[in-house]
C-alpha cells in the first residue's frame, strides 16, 4: 500500500489531538499580540485568544509559515517512508501560506500536491478529513489529491460575524468591504466564493434572523445537491452554534453532521469574537 503523507496548516482549526489521531501533520501560522508571538493552536488556545482580543487596544497580526518550516515537515514524512504528500491549505486570497508550501514542495524529496482549498477553518478541515478517508482506503497520492480537490471545489462556507471591524481592519474583507453592517443592526451572511474571496451573500435584521437565513439556504442546497456533510464553526459562541444546528434541523436539511469546531487565533484575528458559520459539501 502506498504511503501518503497529509499536511495542513493551523487554519483548518482542527485540534492538535484530532490531527494526531488522523495522522495529519500541521504547520502552524503565527499570531502576534503586541510584542508576543504565538504558534496558532500550539501556543495559543482559542479561549485565551478571544479573552485577550476583547481587551486588546491594537489588532493582533498574523504571519504565514516559512518555506523552510514546510520543507522540514515534507522531509520528515519522506524519511518516515511516505512516497507522496498531499498538502492542504487555506485560500491563497487570504494568506501567503500556500506560496510557502509551493516553494517548499519544489525541494521536497518526494512529490507534493499542494491544494488551495479556496476556503478556511472547518471548510479546510472537511477537505483534510476527506483526504484522510481516501488515504486510508489505500489510494495513492495522485488519487488522494484528486479527492481533496473535488471536495474543496464542492465545499461551501458561510458565516455571520458580530462585527465586520476585524475583517476590514485586517484587510481581509474582500467584496464585503463596503457593507454598512453596523446600521440598523444589519447582520450580513458572508460567503467565501469559488475564487477564495470573502463576499456578501445575504443581509438580515439581527443575528437570529441571519442564522435562520443561512440555515434556510443550506437546507435548500441539500434538496438540490443531495445529502450534505456539514460542519459548524464558532468563535467561542457555542450557544449560537447550537442555535444554528437547530435551525438546520428545523429547516429540514438533509445532512450528515460532522461536528462543531472552534475558530482558532489566526482566523479569529479577522473573524472576531462571536463569529458563527457552516461549511458543507454534498456526499453524492
Amino acid at each position: 500500500m502506498p504511503r501518503v503523507g497529509i499536511v495542513t496548516d493551523s487554519t483548518c482549526d482542527m485540534t492538535p489531538a484530532d490531527l494526531e489521531s488522523a495522522g495529519v501533520r500541521m504547520v502552524p501560522l503565527k499570531v502576534l499580540i503586541g510584542e508576543e508571538t504565538f504558534l496558532d493552536w500550539v501556543e495559543m488556545a482559542p479561549d485565551e485568544f478571544y479573552r485577550r482580543l476583547k481587551t486588546a487596544t491594537v489588532l493582533p497580526k498574523t504571519s504565514q509559515p516559512t518555506p523552510a518550516e514546510f520543507l522540514a515537515v515534507y522531509r520528515e514524512l519522506a524519511e518516515s517512508g511516505c512516497e507522496g504528500i498531499v498538502s492542504i491549505h487555506l485560500s491563497a486570497q487570504l494568506s501567503g501560506t500556500i506560496s510557502s508550501a509551493t516553494i517548499a514542495a519544489a525541494d521536497s524529496p518526494v512529490p507534493v500536491h499542494v491544494i488551495d482549498t479556496k476556503k478556511v477553518s472547518q471548510a479546510v478541515a472537511l477537505v483534510v478529513k476527506a483526504a484522510c478517508e481516501a488515504r486510508d482506503s489505500g489510494l495513492d497520492a495522485d488519487a488522494v489529491a484528486a479527492r481533496a480537490l473535488a471536495v474543496a471545489d464542492s465545499t461551501r462556507l458561510f458565516f455571520v460575524l458580530d462585527t465586520l471591524d476585524y475583517l476590514v481592519k485586517g484587510g481581509r474583507a474582500g467584496k464585503a468591504q463596503g457593507l454598512a453592517a453596523s446600521l440598523l443592526n444589519i447582520k450580513p451572511v458572508l460567503d467565501v466564493n469559488a475564487d477564495g474571496i470573502i463576499e456578501p451573500f445575504k443581509k438580515a435584521k439581527g443575528r437570529k434572523r441571519a442564522l435562520a437565513e443561512l440555515a434556510a439556504h443550506v437546507a435548500e442546497d441539500s434538496r438540490s445537491r443531495g445529502r450534505l456533510r456539514v460542519a459548524l464553526l464558532h468563535a467561542c459562541s457555542s450557544d449560537e452554534a447550537r442555535d444554528l444546528q437547530a435551525e438546520l434541523v428545523a429547516h429540514g436539511t438533509d445532512m450528515e453532521f460532522a461536528g462543531t469546531g472552534l475558530v482558532g487565533s489566526v482566523v479569529g484575528t479577522y473573524a472576531g469574537p462571536e463569529a458563527v458559520g457552516c461549511a458543507y459539501y454534498p456526499l453524492g
